[in-house]
């Protein structure tokens, strides 16, 4: 449904996004991970036709964006809850919902029946009459994501979704985001978690200073990526860290040599593979 083809965003001497390229499959979660700076807002941005491409095209159903009106009915088709809460905190959970949902045209016993399912989604029901302001942040996020799929959208876009939430929400999130993938919508999901993305993407393409390092699965990129594992030891001389891509050899090795008490082997992860493609340097 959504493809970028050789696309590129300036902002005055900052290429924020520079030659970007990818497509997504169908029944996915594709992940955009890169740190702070990556150029992944401004990609959704794009996706979402608030921004234009200086360079490249955005394709959402074989169809070129551009900010014409007459592109609403493609732009139907999309859900976006953004990193900033875009919720109204005056009024309730149900009636940003039922808002929401009148934007997208919805009226009546359609629009009612889309806000129950989407608080029952959000796990929100019981609240769904409480003023958003007195919600917490991680029920303010769940329903900044219930706002997105009010309309039934068959793309949905995150942007940060889990930031600043407690653990328990954040689980919540991740359940509800695989309920999305389960139910046949396409997901892209923006993080800098590492264990975001492999936990919920098909695929993750890792974004740096507005480029594309790698794309593919977590397993393949681990593999193409990884490098070596570590092999911890502690021995009567103490605990020692060994890089290695044959831990039971370099056991061997090590056992040979001296008694060891305890070992554990620790294999390369996506962690390991974004740190080797974006450096190790302090990013501030």
């Amino acid at each position: 449904m959504l493809v970028f083809d050789h696309v590129s965003k300036c902002f005055g001497d900052l290429r924020a996004v520079d030659d970007l390229s990818f497509e997504l499959e169908a029944g996915e979660v594709f992940g955009l991970l890169g740190p702070n700076g990556a150029g992944k807002t401004t990609a959704i941005n794009m996706a979402v036709g608030l921004l234009e491409p200086d360079e490249g095209v955005v394709r959402f159903a074989d169809e070129a964006f551009d900010r014409d009106p007459r592109d609403a009915e493609n732009r139907r088709s999309l859900g976006l809850a953004p990193q900033s809460i875009a919720l109204y905190e005056q009024i309730s959970g149900a009636d940003n919902l039922r808002f929401f949902g009148r934007l997208h045209g919805l009226r009546g016993s359609d629009l009612e029946e889309r806000v129950a399912a989407c608080l029952d989604f959000a796990d929100l029901t019981d609240v769904g009459k409480k003023v958003v302001s007195k919600y917490s942040g991680g029920m303010q996020r769940r329903l900044n994501l219930a706002v997105a799929i009010i309309h039934d959208p068959e793309l949905v876009l995150l942007d940060e979704p889990t930031v600043g939430v407690d653990p328990q929400s954040r689980n919540a999130i991740f359940e509800r985001v695989e309920q999305l993938r389960d139910g046949g919508k396409q997901v892209v999901y923006t993080t800098h978690y590492m264990e975001e993305a492999q936990r919920l993407c098909d695929r993750v393409a890792i974004l740096d200073r507005g480029r594309l390092m790698a794309l593919d699965t977590v397993p393949a990129l681990i593999e193409a990526h990884g490098g070596p594992g570590n092999l911890v030891v502690r021995t009567g001389d103490g605990e020692s860290r060994h890089e290695t891509t044959d831990p039971l050899g370099t056991l061997a090795e090590l056992q040979a040599r001296q008694a060891v008490d305890h070992f554990q082997y620790l294999p390369p992860d996506l962690e390991t593979v974004f740190l080797n493609l974006t450096g190790r340097a302090l990013r501030d």
